[in-house]
Formats: structure tokens, sequence, C-alpha cells
């Protein structure tokens, strides 16, 4: 019995100054690994996609390779690489929660009903949802999609918004953009929404742009940021000095008008009123 209590009392000791085990911080993980890893698209030209050449490549991988990385580089004390994953609407949360990924840099809008599950950077683009059509359609904006068939994207804010705003339309989701834009060219439905920018880019890309009109007035205001774990302050404040320096220094602006300058890949034209709020976002507070 002397021996069965010494033992417990060893086991108790043992367990009493080990403690609680204590989660692993993103720049912990980060610096473990050497590794950035983010969840981005494959087919959302020109923010992140696989071009022909087969390297994925965009607008957003552009901002987290040449502004975040130095940025975590610098605050974990070693060079760094990044990896990709891909990630869609209904998949980029939970590779976060999960730790399969440390950010999300693709086109993810964030909204106040994402921000209780992740943490947003400031935001890096701003945009808002429209419909793409075959020329000639009725479908002129959001009032046309009575009893009209739909494509969404799963998970995102326009397919919330549709079914709020149009009820009667007939709402279909699809896990991505190509999928989405395959079922309109197939004529499974009559409209496909989506942020303006992304649509401007799917019909850049698709094989006879001629054939289709992006149509109505922004219904949504959806500002980009790059989405993170919850709660982790110092990684967020590394993802953000990265943005802000690119944004003070004009690299970000470079980035910019690479990618929708008159010669980019899909011309784009920043507003003096969006220049303005992506330089305030980077004004010392």
């Amino acid at each position: 019995m002397k021996r069965v209590l010494i033992l417990l009392l060893a086991l108790f000791t043992t367990a009493i100054n080990a403690g609680p085990a204590v989660a692993e911080t993103t720049l912990e993980k980060i610096a473990r690994t050497g590794t950035l890893t983010i969840g981005t698209r494959t087919g959302s030209p020109p923010f992140a996609y696989v071009n022909k050449e087969n390297q994925w490549v965009g607008f957003s991988i552009d901002l987290v390779e040449q502004l975040v990385l130095p940025s975590v580089a610098q605050k974990v004390g070693k060079p760094l690489k990044v990896e990709k994953k891909e990630s869609a609407p209904a998949t980029r949360i939970p590779l976060l929660t999960s730790n399969a990924v440390d950010l999300i840099a693709e086109t993810m809008t964030d909204t106040r009903a994402r921000r209780d599950s992740v943490d947003f950077s400031l935001t890096f683009f701003v945009t808002g949802a429209q419909f793409l059509v075959k020329k000639g359609s009725p479908i002129k904006g959001i009032k046309d999609l009575a009893g009209k068939r739909v494509a969404a994207q799963q998970g995102s804010t326009n397919a919330r918004i549709i079914r709020e705003r149009a009820p009667t339309a007939q709402l279909r989701e699809f896990p991505d953009q190509p999928a989405a834009f395959q079922a309109l060219a197939q004529g499974q439905v009559e409209a496909y929404t989506n942020d303006g920018i992304q649509l401007a880019g799917l019909k850049a890309k698709a094989p006879s742009p001629g054939n289709w009109v992006i149509v109505g007035d922004f219904y949504s205001y959806e500002p980009y940021g790059m989405a993170m774990r919850n709660g982790d302050a110092d990684f967020r404040n590394a993802v953000n000095n990265g943005l802000m320096e690119g944004i003070d220094s004009g690299k970000f602006f470079e980035i910019y008008d690479k990618w929708f300058g008159p010669k980019g890949e899909l011309p784009y034209p920043m507003t003096p009123e969006v220049k303005k709020f992506l330089i305030y976002q980077a004004v010392p507070k």
C-alpha cells in the first residue's frame, strides 16, 4: 500500500509540475517549420490562379511573397519560404482552424460574421457584387432575378445576399468559380454572381470574352482582407506591418499596377477614394 501511495504521489507531483499544455502560436509554428503556409485559389484570376505555365500566380500571392513574407521573416528572425494550398469559400475557415494553413490570401471578404471565427488583416482591395450573363440577357441587375437560375460559390457572401434580397431566385451553389462558369456556359443557370473584379477576370480569360457581359450596380460592399486564426495578435501585426510598409513605400501600388494597371493582366484602375482609404489604413493610429 505504501508503495502505491508513493507512486500516486509521484505521478501527481509530475502532473502539477508539467502544467497545462501551451498552444503553439502561429509565429512559433512558422519559425519551427521555416514555412508560411497560405490558402489561396487556383482559378480566381488575377488574384490567384494557375497560369498556362502551371505556375501559381496572382495579385494576392505577390502581396504575400513580396510584402508579408519579409515582415514575418524579420519577426521570427530567419529566412522563410511560402507553401500554397488550395482554398475555397467553403474550406478556407476550416483550413485555418485546423492549422492546415496560417493565412488565407485570395478574395475573402472581411465581414462581421466571419470575424466571429477568424481575424482579418487590413483591407487590401475593395469591390462589390455584380452578375455575369450571356450577351443579350434580360438580366440587368438584382431586381431581375425573380424565377431565374443563378449560380454562386458555396459559402460566399454573394450567395447569402441573394437568398435575402432575391428569395424567389433559383440559387445554385458551386464549389468554385470554374464550376459556376461552366454551368453558365452550358445553360444550366442564367447568371453567375460574384464580386465584379472576379467576374472581370473570368470574362477576360474566357475563350470568347465578347459573349459575356457584366451587369448591375454593386449590390454589396466587398472589402478583401487576409484571414488568420483568431486571437494571434503578434502574427496579425506582422502581416499588417508588411502590408502597411508596402503601402508607405509605394511597393503595394507597383504590385497593383502589375495586375490591374493599363498594361496589367486585368485593367481595373484604382479610384482616388480607394487609394486614399488604403493610405489611411497605413497611417499609425
